[in-house]
């Protein structure tokens, strides 16, 4: 009995693993999808399978997918994505990364609110409170920026990184990622 069972068992995990392994195979891109296509049609086949490849709990790779969407001219896909994140379960790092795009499209409306928002949830974020300063150099708002560049250097004032990421808006070099 013990040993029908553990067969049984085994062929469940054996048709479970190939269902798995399939459905993983069905989510790598061929070179079919991009092929004699349209650059705008690749790149939708593309990012199809990429929010696909993320899966329900990839965030961040969900905002990859709608970065590309939002600065490749599909701001609507873009913007869907992120509306969806933003409106379930999410982290304040996702709130922040969506805010990054508005703000290297261009958008700083959009960015602004989300830039601030995260910095209320994350008093202590020092690296945020010098990197959101920076776009508000960039944006020209230097007594905002400086503000925000004396809260990052109030909690942290030996980090190199911080350090560049105001100097560089000073130049008008945007933080790198």
């Amino acid at each position: 009995m013990k040993l029908r069972i553990a067969a049984a068992a085994a062929a469940i995990l054996f048709v479970a693993g190939v269902g798995v392994g399939y459905g993983a195979q069905a989510l790598r891109p061929t070179p079919d999808v991009y092929r004699g296509k349209s650059p705008q049609d690749a790149a939708k086949a593309l990012l199809d399978i990429a929010q696909a490849q993320s899966g329900k709990n990839g965030s961040w790779e969900l905002i990859g997918a709608g970065r590309v969407y939002y600065l490749g001219g599909f701001k609507a896909q873009g913007q869907e994505i992120f509306d969806r994140l933003i409106a379930g379960k999410h982290e304040d790092s996702d709130v922040y990364r969506i805010a990054r795009v508005y703000a290297e499209a261009g958008d700083w409306d959009k960015a602004k609110p989300l830039f601030d928002r995260f910095l209320a949830d994350n008093p202590k974020d020092a690296k945020g409170f010098a990197e959101v300063g920076a776009y508000y150099l960039l944006q020209g708002d230097r007594a905002a920026a400086e503000r925000l560049f004396d809260r990052a250097l109030a909690l942290e004032d030996r980090d190199p990184w911080m350090t560049e990421h105001i100097a560089g808006a000073y130049l008008g070099v945007k933080p790198q990622e």
